[in-house]
């Protein structure tokens, strides 16, 4: 299955300047058009969609630039402080579009050149000056925003400059950017959930009281669809799987894992079968079918059948292809966890994996903790191949099949839990920590030895103090920065231990 490709975030631009300066400063309009110029391509350049106003210097081009901004459909809206500007000339903007308001005090230069300066050149230079005003009016009128400081990065002193302006190699300027990145990867989050399809294929491990999730609660804070299906709906494409399309998914699978040899310490977890991987295979194409049917973005699943039942053979094939549907962007989740499908959703936007994990062991000679599950797993971010191992039996569950046996790459990664509270309140739960290339076990279960920055025992004790719940995503990269303007934007609660 092709990868799904995610929206770009629609992000909205504009400048803001006084309109008494344009005659009394000859050039001061254009110049500070041509800095918004430049942050409206930088912030395309990062995979965006963008609406450059270009300059709202009154009221009356703030309630149109508003309007422009609500016609556009913005997920954000990023308001260069270029000069000074009343905050009456700014405030209808954001009255009349609501997306979240990002002031950016981006200063085009490291110093002023104090003995050739004009006023007018002093006015290019002023950004900060109004934001505390902005910031004022903004607060009263109930106004939600926040602030990028730092230098404007350009990489060309304008003609008119008074100054060097070439300050795209300083520290400011590339915290400054890194901050407005991040705030283009949290609009493409709020963008490719709002109207996702997750669906819910059969139901909730029983007793897993921290999976049960309030659909309505889902969608009303994730602006995400949630589509229930039925294992009949599975079956129906399952019977109309040809032998074509075994042998090419099939073909698909053996590129993608290492088949296994008789060569775990387990004897539950041997070399699969044919028959386990004719199975696997023709599940899969069936699972790819319902995807393409219902037209998902995610999935979360759990089904558990009568002994000898058909759908419990079915399920008994499941690991596979949802493994192959993760790493095409499209995350599943077991056990019928809803909340940890969205954490792994939201990583897979970022383009840093999502794997589903919960507590495996304790390594207390390491010092680290395993993390892993018994699949599925997010093949993008495995090191090396995955192993499919034939399974005797799954672990607390009808049937048998074939599962993952995989570990996360070695380096910086981010846990992101998902949990609800007691008012029924979506809340992340974020950890930076390292995973390490520690042993792990041959029992067919992905697992990761990951380091936290703590012993694993005073680290529990913060983890599980937040009331999590036991499953959660890790993702690649320390994204913790990012992660807090997810949740920013998503008007969800965040804590990071």
């Amino acid at each position: 299955m092709l990868r799904k490709e995610a929206k770009k975030p629609r992000i909205g631009v504009y400048s803001m300047g006084l309109k008494h300066y344009w005659n009394q400063f000859p050039g001061l309009r254009k110049r500070l058009t041509g800095y918004g110029k430049f942050i409206a391509d930088k912030v395309e350049a990062m995979g965006a969609e963008v609406f450059f106003y270009g300059l709202v210097d009154c009221e009356q081009e703030g309630r149109k630039a508003g309007e422009y901004f609500n016609k556009a459909n913005v997920d954000l809206i990023f308001a260069h402080s270029a000069t000074y500007v009343t905050s009456a000339s700014i405030l209808p903007v954001h009255q009349v579009c609501h997306a979240r308001a990002v002031l950016l005090n981006l200063q085009p230069t490291a110093r002023i050149n104090y003995a050739k300066t004009t006023t007018g050149e002093w006015l290019a230079h002023c950004g900060a000056c109004p934001v505390p005003e902005i910031a004022n009016a903004f607060n009263r009128a109930g106004i939600s925003f926040r602030v990028v400081n730092g230098m404007l990065g350009l990489e060309k002193t304008p003609e008119n400059s008074m100054t060097d302006e070439v300050t795209c190699h300083r520290p400011e300027a590339i915290r400054a950017w890194k901050k407005v990145e991040e705030w283009v990867m949290a609009a493409k989050v709020k963008r490719n959930l709002e109207g996702a399809r997750f669906g819910f294929l059969g139901n909730t491990y029983s007793g897993m009281l921290d999976m049960y999730s309030d659909f309505t609660m889902f969608q009303g804070q994730t602006g995400a669809h949630l589509q229930v299906l039925e294992m009949c709906d599975l079956d129906r494409h399952l019977q109309t799987v040809t032998e074509v399309e075994v042998a090419e998914k099939r073909k698909e699978i053996e590129e993608f894992f290492t088949i296994s040899e008789d060569d775990a310490a387990d004897p539950l977890a041997q070399k699969p079968t044919n028959e386990q991987l004719d199975w696997s295979a023709r599940v899969a194409v069936a699972q790819e079918k319902l995807v393409q049917e219902f037209d998902l973005d995610a999935l979360t699943y759990y089904y558990h059948g009568a002994p000898g039942n058909h759908y419990e053979d079915v399920q008994g094939g499941f690991i596979v292809g949802h493994s192959l549907l993760t790493a095409a962007g499209l995350p599943c989740s077991g056990e019928g966890d809803l909340k940890t499908c969205l954490a792994m959703k939201i990583c897979d936007i970022l383009g840093k994996g999502g794997s589903f994990c919960e507590i495996v062991t304790v390594d207390y000679e390491d010092g680290t903790i395993l993390l892993g599950h018994d699949g599925p797993f997010h093949l993008e971010i495995a090191k090396g191949k995955p192993i499919l191992r034939g399974m005797g039996m799954y672990h607390g569950k009808q049937g048998t099949g074939v599962s993952v046996e995989a570990k996360v790459r070695t380096g910086e990664i981010t846990n992101l839990g998902c949990t609800q509270t007691i008012d029924g309140r979506l809340k992340f739960i974020v950890t930076e920590a390292e995973s390490t290339d520690g042993e792990i076990m041959t029992i067919g279960n992905t697992q990761t030895p990951v380091k936290f920055d703590t012993d694993p025992d005073s680290y529990m004790d913060k983890w599980f103090a937040e009331a999590p719940t036991h499953h959660f995503a890790m993702s690649v990269g320390h994204n913790a920065s990012v992660l807090w303007k997810v949740s920013d934007l998503l008007a969800i609660d965040m804590v990071q231990l």
